[in-house]
């Protein structure tokens, strides 16, 4: 069987390996340990926030935002169209709708432009997710905040070590939301993290992820119903060490992305990731590629890549075009040309932090040689 360069391989030294066997040696292997509160006091340093709580994934992360907003159903939220279905989940079972914005062409992240007209007197909060390098642009998104007195979500799951002027992201939304999988800057293999600075919403984050066990009343008394949204003292002691190599890790990534760009910059039929913005540098989360010559479609191109032993990776399906969404009837007529186009014709290639940069070499002569045979 031909070896395979996968498109994210974690990176993990003797630290976690130490950190694991503590917790073996102690016993403390569930929800409750040292580690916990370690990983989460060390992470909200990180992101300049007052409180944080670790939980089982990201997507946990953004069912417990948006349930901690306690929202009315018929409310409205306004959500990226082109990002991942953890953002509407939870909306989906509170009966809130959601209300998509298209995509900006260059960073693919929500079209700031185009949300103060989708505002109405129903609307409640904004979502935003930063998409795979470049963060949205936040002051846009705060000025609609404050003129429209809204809650903001900041999913910042592939962003973590990201900037937005020298300001770290997740340090902007009434809750920030972020994810430790596998392919993440830092990883607990599952897990996720919720932080803010409103103390509130900080203890419906921990009743929340531990199925409403009241922070007041005796044990086994519930007001309300939650998850089991915990996350083990074996996940937060890795990430209390990858948490000390998040700088190294993403100067890796930037890496990655210059050898890309500098190779690949001269093939006029492949749109790559810009660079930089006026407020911050691209971290390269994914190195993302968009076929412009329209001779092959991104599936076509990844089947190529997959028969040469390289692995890759579709862009997210738009919401629009959700089979869920149409069932529960929240898609309306509106276009999304952009997220249609970026979804057909994009996708991303091995830059996982664990990849080495022989592996990467590899695949930028394998690309090379596809553009060259197809679109000669």
């Amino acid at each position: 069987m031909k070896k395979i360069i996968p498109v994210n391989r974690p990176s993990f030294s003797n630290i976690e390996k130490s950190y694991l066997l503590d917790c073996i040696n102690t016993g403390w292997i569930s929800s409750s340990g040292k580690y916990i509160p370690k990983f989460e006091n060390e992470f909200k340093k990180i992101v300049n926030r007052k409180y944080s709580a670790a939980v089982s994934s990201g997507t946990a992360a953004l069912d417990i935002a948006i349930k901690s907003l306690n929202l009315k159903k018929g409310d409205e939220i306004i959500v990226p169209n082109f990002t991942i279905i953890s953002c509407v989940n939870e909306m989906i079972r509170e009966g809130v709708k959601p209300i998509f914005i298209e995509a900006n062409p260059n960073t693919f992240n929500i079209d700031v432009d185009k949300i103060e007209s989708k505002i109405t007197k129903k609307t409640k909060a904004i979502l935003i997710a930063h998409i795979y390098g470049l963060p949205v642009d936040l002051k846009k998104i705060i000025k609609l905040k404050k003129k429209y007195n809204l809650f903001v979500i900041e999913d910042c799951a592939e962003q973590l070590g990201q900037t937005y002027y020298k300001k770290p992201i997740g340090s902007f939304g009434d809750i920030s939301t972020f994810s430790f999988f596998a392919n993440k800057h830092i990883t607990t293999g599952e897990g996720g993290m919720i932080v803010t600075n409103n103390k509130n919403f900080y203890r419906r984050f921990l009743e929340y992820r531990n199925i409403c066990f009241s922070l007041s009343k005796p044990r086994f008394i519930h007001d309300n119903i939650g998850w089991n949204y915990r996350i083990t003292n074996l996940q937060a002691a890795i990430g209390c060490a990858q948490l000390k190599k998040l700088k190294k890790f993403i100067r890796k990534k930037r890496l990655i992305g210059r050898m890309y760009t500098e190779e690949l910059k001269n093939f006029k039929n492949i749109k790559l990731p810009i660079k930089s913005t006026e407020y911050s540098k691209n971290i390269y989360w994914v190195y993302s590629i968009i076929i412009k010559n329209k001779k092959i479609d991104a599936k076509r191109f990844m089947k190529i890549l997959k028969s040469r032993g390289i692995d890759s990776r579709p862009f997210f399906c738009p919401m629009h075009m959700q089979p869920i969404l149409k069932k529960n009837k929240l898609i309306t007529k509106e276009k999304y040309p952009i997220s249609e186009e970026i979804y057909k014709y994009g996708f991303y290639i091995p830059s996982g932090i664990g990849n080495t940069l022989s592996e990467i070499k590899i695949v930028i002569r394998n690309i090379k040689e596809i553009l060259n045979n197809n679109f000669a």
